[in-house]
């Protein structure tokens, strides 16, 4: 399932996190140099998102409930960011994953159309949330952890869930960060040859 980001350069590209947590904590914006990115300015955003994301059903969300969800995205982020280093998760942020986690869970059904299993919906906001900090308490514990990945592309610090099957996914986006990598692998050797 991929996001479709749009970067202020301009450029639009998709992005597959593996995984919701990183979805959120990767793909909406943040504190610091990933203020710039931010899509969450009121919980109208935060509706939509949840829409598009691996939720896949809108939430209902009020201010309180975009606060709690920005804190939330901040422990994930620091939390992936630590791993992808080879350092341990702040115990601050794991237990902020902890206590969003124990929150209210989406009640889960069978669509009477397609039959797929989805979340009875909308959601509220602190469904969203806990739905959200439970996906992250499994990808950020171990084995999952082992599987978390920063892009290899220069400048680029996206975060992801390896889900290939031989664990070698290098890129946020192949459209991105890949197509760069190969261009300047091959100016590199047009200039090599030209010498």
């Amino acid at each position: 399932m991929a996001l479709t980001l749009h970067h202020p350069d301009g450029q639009v590209f998709s992005f597959d996190a593996g995984t919701l947590c990183l979805e959120l904590a990767c793909g909406t914006g943040g504190e610091g140099f990933r203020a710039r990115f931010e899509q969450l300015h009121e919980p109208a955003d935060v509706d939509g998102w949840s829409a598009e994301s691996r939720v896949r059903r809108r939430a209902v969300t009020t201010r309180a409930d975009l606060r709690a969800l920005k804190r939330l995205r901040e422990a994930i982020w620091a939390a992936a960011h630590a791993v992808v280093t080879g350092a341990e998760p702040d115990t601050a942020d794991i237990e902020s994953l902890n206590r969003h986690a124990a929150g209210p869970a989406p009640v889960p059904q069978i669509d009477p159309h397609s039959r797929e299993t989805a979340w009875r919906g909308p959601l509220t906001g602190r469904e969203l949330i806990a739905e959200i900090a439970r996906d992250a308490v499994r990808t950020l514990g171990r084995p999952t952890r082992d599987r978390i990945r920063m892009c290899e592309g220069v400048n680029c610090s996206l975060v992801y869930l390896d889900t290939s099957r031989p664990g070698r996914r290098r890129w946020c986006s192949m459209q991105r960060c890949g197509n760069r990598h190969k261009v300047r692998a091959f100016r590199s050797r047009q200039e090599e040859a030209a010498a």
